[in-house]
This record gives structure tokens, C-alpha cells and sequence, in this order.
């Protein structure tokens, strides 16, 4: 399907049950783009937005039981810590920020055995790419950012964090896995608000994409607080959109309880 897939809603449960239930319509393969939008009251919003997550984690703990080639398969919360490590982070202190890099600075070298990171992760790329500054020290993209806009430079172009680094990324190799994450864009509106854009290459809506929503969300709140603005919402641009690792026949089971709880949270039928 070619045609733009935009999706809104105010929770991060109610677009990922749309974005699901569009990958399983029949004759659907892929989506080019799927643009997904959320708006943010406040961060209890998507803290407690725990309908699609308790699904989806079902679903993969079913699935890794039954099948070994669905070993991989990661939680929601894993998935949307490899943006932002949640639970690193102490929003009421008043240095969070850098308790929070350096946190994450000296549990890197565990976190990288992962052979998952072997490449490095999404918040790896954010607080330590890989070209230096002029100390010769990786670049922490997000404290730039946030020193920007301090020094009261709101140039949008300087608000954003680059993931993917072509001189490490760009390989002959026919499948890579990361990083599908591009770039995430920091867009103050007004004076007091903020959304953050994440926009990836190519997403797998069941693999990732719940994470993903999740991840970008909590790093948008995190960047909000830094800024002193509200954090009012989150979007996702995928210019690929694809199921993922399971086949639709196995995941029949999840749309029916997927299309349940999209009438429950709407009111209306699917």
C-alpha cells in the first residue's frame, strides 16, 4: 500500500491497535509511510497506558514459548528502554540529566555484551556519537540540545539527535536490524510546549513499534523537563511500515483481542 497511513489518537495503546489492525487488513504487506501521532495531556497519560502493552507482551511470551525462531522477540519496556533507560532517570533531583548520562555511561559496557548492541543502541547514539567534539570526546547530542535551547538559540535545526552515522552504518550487508531509527527531532510549540518526531527507515509494527511509541514518549518527557516546557505529544514517521517476524495466520488470535480492545477504548467499531 503506497497511499500515506496517518494514524492519531490520545493514547499510545489506541494507535498502536490501529497501526496492528492495518498491517493484518488482507493483501496488506507493507504501509510507505505510516505517520502515528499522539497527544499528551500529562506523563501519567502513558504511564498507565498499559492496554496494548499487556497484549502484546502476551502475544511474544506465547510466541517464544511455542517457537524458538521467535527467541528474539523483546518486551515492550526492553524495547522502548533501548531509546530511553527509564528507570535511570530521577525527574525530581535537580542535576537528573547528568545523573542520568552518567548512569548510563558506566552501565554501558554490561548493557553492550548484548548482542543485540553490538552496534550500540538508540540512547548510546544520543549521549555519545561516534565523531568527537573539539575535546576529543564522543558527542552527547541530547546535552547539546539541551545547552542549546538554554542559551536561548530555539533554532529548530539545532533541536535534534542524528542515530544513524554513515560512516559506521552504511555496509553491504543485506540485513542489519540497526539502527531503524533515523533521527529524532526536539520541536518546541509556543513557549511552553514540546513534541518530539522520531523517524525511521523501516519499522516491524509488531516487533517494535509499541516500544518505540513508548520510548520516544519518555524521552520526549525527559527533554521537556530539561527545557522547562510541557510535553504535549509524540510523533512517529516510519517510511516503511511491515508487520514483523511472525505471519499474519499466527497473530489471528491477537487481532481479534487487538479489534476488542480498539472498540473499548473508542466506543466504536472498528
Amino acid at each position: 500500500m503506497s497511499e500515506v497511513c496517518s494514524i492519531s489518537d490520545s493514547t499510545i495503546s489506541g494507535v498502536w491497535l490501529q497501526a496492528f489492525l492495518r498491517m493484518m487488513k488482507p493483501g496488506v504487506t507493507e504501509v510507505t509511510p505510516m505517520i502515528v501521532s499522539v497527544d499528551i495531556n500529562s506523563t501519567s497519560q502513558f504511564d498507565q497506558d498499559v492496554v496494548a502493552t499487556a497484549l502484546l507482551d502476551a502475544s511474544i511470551e506465547n510466541l517464544k514459548r511455542s517457537d524458538a525462531k521467535f527467541s528474539k522477540l523483546q518486551s515492550v519496556a526492553t524495547v522502548a528502554n533501548t531509546i530511553f533507560p527509564i528507570s535511570m532517570w530521577n525527574p525530581s533531583i535537580e542535576d537528573g540529566a547528568d545523573k542520568l548520562f552518567d548512569r548510563f555511561e558506566q552501565a554501558w559496557p554490561r548493557i553492550k555484551k548484548c548482542k543485540q548492541n553490538r552496534r550500540g543502541s538508540y540512547f548510546r547514539r544520543m549521549t555519545a556519537f561516534r565523531n568527537k567534539d573539539e575535546n576529543g570526546k564522543p558527542i552527547n547530542q541530547l546535552r547539546q540540545v539541551i545547552e542549546t535551547y538554554k542559551a536561548d538559540i530555539h533554532r529548530r535545526s539545532a533541536l535534534q539527535a542524528s542515530i544513524f552515522d554513515p560512516a559506521f552504518d552504511h555496509v553491504k550487508s543485506r540485513q542489519l536490524g540497526f539502527p531503524c531509527l533515523q533521527q529524532v527531532a526536539f520541536s518546541p510549540v509556543g513557549d511552553s510546549e514540546l513534541r518530539v518526531t522520531g523517524f525511521y527507515a523501516n519499522q516491524y509494527i509488531f516487533d517494535r513499534a509499541l516500544g518505540n511509541y513508548f520510548g520516544l514518549c519518555r524521552l520526549g518527557a525527559f527533554m521537556a523537563a530539561q527545557l522547562n516546557l510541557r510535553f504535549t505529544g509524540m510523533t512517529c514517521i516510519a517510511s516503511v511500515a511491515q508487520l514483523g517476524t511472525p505471519g499474519k495466520t499466527i497473530l489471528r488470535p491477537l487481532e481479534e483481542q487487538a479489534a476488542k480492545a480498539l472498540n473499548e477504548l473508542s466506543g466504536t467499531a472498528v
